[in-house]
């Protein structure tokens, strides 16, 4: 009986994903499962560490600031809820570094096979892509002084390269008060995915796809040079997004109402915000600002908990849907069309 309910919960885990996801389920029952029950007891162990040293670390934190308060003249609780306060955020790091690497190890026990099975490469901790110049030139993100990138795939999907990876973008700002004193900080400027397709052949044109801004589509299309704006088809799309290019007859064709639903659902997915996307050389650029996808979820929750599981392949199913909206419309016969040239 415990074993019907076992298949269920995991029939409706990989439930609405593409058919090539099927493999998972046995290979879950099979491997996966296994390798994560075995680490429950670490967890365990782990979230109980991390759960008493936040308890020492507040009590620690109270004791200091009444300690200075009591004991030191001057401005002693100023300088006690300082101190307290850092020391606090330091007890409690410490207390939850164990958490942390287990939250790793257990992404890539989930990561791992999928990539495996399509063929992907995956890289924890990459250094910066090449195509991030393109990012920027293309007005797909901002500029930055600072940045870190994370959660690199590359591989491909029907036949079609791709990469993915998220970026933390930071721009250093200094400011300088009235005495003459500067002061330095660092502004989070993009946080989020992004995400580069290779087609089989050049684009004749360039075109830009931006959530609209309202009032501020004034700007956006100050920064578009020689690109004139495109009506969409749809008319849910055209009041959502707004779209540049150098060449309208190519833009309608790329932007099927097909695409633009993937799009819309690569966003939701993502539980991100201002998806944007263009179209140049022979790739697709796209960015997504929203929080770390690829994620183990709550380690809060049993290491072979399902809900996990389910999260992590709706990531992989959202890049892929997506791909899939063009890579199987842009084949190089579809691309030889009369009304994209040659």
């Amino acid at each position: 009986m415990a074993k019907k309910r076992e298949i269920l919960s995991l029939s409706e885990a990989m439930e609405g994903l593409p058919k090539d996801f099927g493999f998972f389920a046995e290979h879950f029952s099979s491997s996966v499962q296994p390798k994560l029950a075995a680490r429950e007891a670490d967890r365990v162990k782990a979230v109980a560490r991390q759960r008493n040293f936040g308890i020492g670390g507040v009590l620690l934190g109270i004791a200091i600031f009444f300690g200075f308060g009591a004991f030191v003249p001057e401005d002693g609780y100023m300088f006690g809820a300082f101190i307290g306060v850092f020391a606090a955020i330091g007890i409690i790091a410490w207390g939850s570094m164990e958490l942390n690497k287990l939250g790793k190890e257990t992404k890539l026990m989930l990561v791992e096979p999928v990539t495996a099975q399509f063929g992907m490469s995956y890289q924890l901790s990459p250094g910066q892509p090449g195509d991030m110049a393109s990012f920027r030139s293309l007005g797909l993100v901002p500029g930055w002084d600072r940045a870190k990138y994370e959660d690199r795939l590359t591989g491909a999907r029907n036949e079609t390269p791709f990469e993915f990876f998220e970026a933390h973008l930071e721009e250093k700002r200094t400011t300088t008060d009235g005495k003459g004193r500067t002061r330095t900080t660092w502004v989070t400027v993009f946080r989020g995915q992004c995400m580069v397709v290779k087609f089989h052949k050049q684009f004749n044109g360039v075109t830009k796809v931006f959530r609209d801004k309202g009032m501020f589509n004034f700007f956006e299309k100050l920064g578009q040079g020689k690109a004139q704006k495109v009506k969409l088809e749809d008319p849910v799309f055209e009041k959502a997004f707004e779209v540049y290019s150098t060449d309208q007859i190519e833009a309608r064709f790329l932007l099927t109402p097909d695409f633009m639903e993937r799009l819309v659902g690569l966003e939701r997915a993502f539980k991100g915000k201002q998806v944007r996307c263009a179209f140049a050389g022979g790739e697709m650029f796209l960015a997504c600002e929203g929080a770390n996808l690829l994620e183990p979820g709550s380690m809060y929750r049993k290491m072979d908990d399902l809900g996990r599981v389910r999260e992590m392949l709706v990531d992989f199913a959202a890049i892929f849907l997506l791909i899939d909206a063009m890579s199987l419309r842009l084949t190089p016969d579809a691309l030889r069309d009369p009304g994209l040239g040659s």
